[in-house]
């Protein structure tokens, strides 16, 4: 199953968990104090939201994928229409690591394409690289 993923900054994590709890109806998946996430059926979504002192509002949208081999296959369509595509493997952000691309779209919005392969203790590092956005200071690991 593929996942729509939207990962919004927010300025008051607490208050922000509080809606989007009432919203989709059901608690967090994952809940720390800088981060919350859930991983909803319906609709199908990967919702994250941090309060890491980024603008609020959207950080960056992606598609999370079930296997590297449809992490491939998304790679490989972006690269035949002349999209950059910048790869990373064994990437460490936002409690989890996998291996993941990025590209932007023509407004300039990264989208991160990944297949997560577990979870993590802390938040990680590993942000957008530098050549997958046209902003010297992109969005980030949902900075």
């Amino acid at each position: 199953m593929k996942r729509l993923h939207v990962h919004i900054s927010v300025a008051d994590l607490d208050q922000s968990v509080t809606f989007y709890s009432t919203l989709f109806g059901t608690d967090p998946d994952r809940h720390e104090p800088d981060y919350a996430k859930w991983m909803l059926d319906d609709p199908g979504v990967n919702f994250a939201i941090s309060a890491r002192g980024g603008t609020p509002g959207l950080n960056h949208l992606g598609l999370q994928v079930d296997s590297d081999a449809d992490l491939a296959a998304i790679e490989q369509r972006l690269a035949a229409a002349g999209e950059t595509v910048v790869g990373q493997t064994a990437a460490q952000c936002c409690y989890a690591k996998g291996d993941k691309s990025w590209s932007q779209d023509p407004q300039g919005i990264a989208w991160e394409t990944f297949h997560t392969h577990g979870e993590i203790e802390v938040f990680g590092t590993d942000g957008v690289p530098e050549a997958a956005t046209a902003k010297p200071d992109g969005p980030g690991c949902c900075a």
